[in-house]
């Protein structure tokens, strides 16, 4: 998406907070408010920071919408600097290695045979006699289950952008084969990372993810 095909959506956000208010799942958390967008001069600052030029139809969004604020869900993250460093701020911004983006995105996760070997070794509360000693066998499973799920490799290239709610966030990918692509991360739930798809099949780029949530917005009565 170009600078042009951005063109109204700024004052599109407004007037859709003026009309439709917290009507709108995240809305009452993200208020409908855009940070002002970054300056070429910001944007390079940040790009140079952390190694990577940006996605294209992030950039431009950045350039002439906002740094962030109104979005999908509770709102997208917005990139801002604090003292003199470049971090994005949210609910799980904090996942994002700063220092990794340039690195490529996995094309692949864990072996799913590993993944269902660790399940069927899950603990069961009914195969112990104290609550205490399921506690502790639940426990010491989850640090191995963690370990693999969210091994610090499994997300360098991506930026988190999002939050769901309940610990589910999207991610931008910044890097690699699927540089430019959203993400789901539903990993407190057990499920693995996955590409958001379109109806088509195909994987939600940037642009279509984040217009896509403003069309259906802008239908809701």
């Amino acid at each position: 998406m170009t600078d042009h095909q951005w063109a109204g959506v700024r004052r599109q956000i407004e007037a859709m907070g003026a009309r439709s208010g917290a009507a709108v799942f995240g809305a009452a958390r993200h208020g409908w408010v855009l940070e002002k967008p970054l300056s070429e001069g910001e944007l390079g600052e940040l790009e140079a920071q952390i190694g990577v030029r940006l996605p294209e139809e992030y950039r431009t969004f950045l350039l002439h919408v906002g740094a962030g604020g109104a979005g999908p869900a509770h709102g997208l993250f917005p990139v801002r600097r604090i003292q003199e460093r470049w971090r994005w701020e949210g609910d799980g911004a904090d996942m994002t290695d700063l220092s990794r983006l340039a690195e490529p995105f996995p094309d692949h996760g864990p072996d799913p045979e590993l993944l269902d070997a660790l399940l069927t070794e899950r603990p069961e509360e009914e195969d112990f006699d104290a609550i205490e000693d399921f506690d502790d066998a639940i426990e010491a499973w989850d640090d191995r289950w963690d370990a693999v799920m969210f091994a610090a490799e499994r997300t360098v290239g991506a930026v988190t952008i999002c939050h769901l709610g309940c610990a589910q966030r999207e991610l931008l990918v910044v890097s690699g084969r699927h540089r430019g692509a959203i993400w789901s991360d539903r990993r407190v739930d057990d499920v693995d990372l996955e590409p958001l798809l379109d109806g088509d099949g195909r994987p939600l780029t940037f642009a279509r993810w984040y217009t896509g949530w403003l069309r259906d917005a802008a239908e809701r009565p």
